[in-house]
């Protein structure tokens, strides 16, 4: 997938995200499902996790190539990225990355401040996805908790699953939530 074609599936992934976001109820934003994440823990995570990454790519390629080591493969399209994400789910049986394990529970207070850096850290996502040689978007890698190291072009391509990974997460739980309030019961 070539660098424009990431950066405007970033902006639509992020988009469709805060959309659903800014139109759902407070109480769903510091509530959640026994043992799950609220929406307001998903939209913290998923601040969490593009500032790491933002803060590599402003860092000297030199850098780390030197820390990380450069590609030894070629890189995988989007469709591969995203069933091995899935695998590398599914073997983790539930477990999170330690530093999403103890997520605080953001306020309805922190809610528009959230949106927005999220909002602010996608743009800048893109700025620097559109702004990166392919060279160093093929060659340079970055380490990812569970994914192992990734050539940048797949995480950032990466990023965007996880980004659609979560909506469509929060809009089960959501429908979900909706069944068992209103009693609703589906044969299946």
């Amino acid at each position: 997938m070539d660098k424009e074609a990431i950066a405007d599936l970033i902006e639509a992934k992020y988009s469709e995200l805060i959309t659903w976001l800014e139109n759902q109820p407070n109480d769903s934003w510091t509530q959640g499902p026994e043992g799950k994440w609220t929406t307001g823990q998903h939209a913290l995570h998923l601040l969490q996790s593009i500032i790491p990454l933002n803060n590599a790519l402003s860092m000297p390629k030199y850098l780390l190539r030197f820390k990380y080591g450069k590609a030894n493969r070629p890189v995988r399209p989007y469709a591969a990225i995203v069933k091995r994400y899935q695998e590398r789910l599914s073997e983790a049986k539930g477990k999170t990355n330690k530093s999403s394990k103890n997520l605080k529970t953001p306020t309805l207070a922190d809610k528009q401040y959230l949106l927005n850096r999220i909002q602010t850290k996608e743009k800048k996502l893109q700025y620097k996805t559109r702004r990166i040689s392919d060279k160093n978007l093929d060659t340079v890698v970055l380490p990812h908790p569970l994914m192992g190291k990734m050539p940048v072009r797949e995480i950032i391509m990466w990023t965007a699953h996880h980004v659609e990974h979560h909506t469509n997460t929060l809009k089960q739980i959501i429908a979900i939530s909706y069944v068992a309030h209103n009693n609703f019961y589906l044969k299946i």
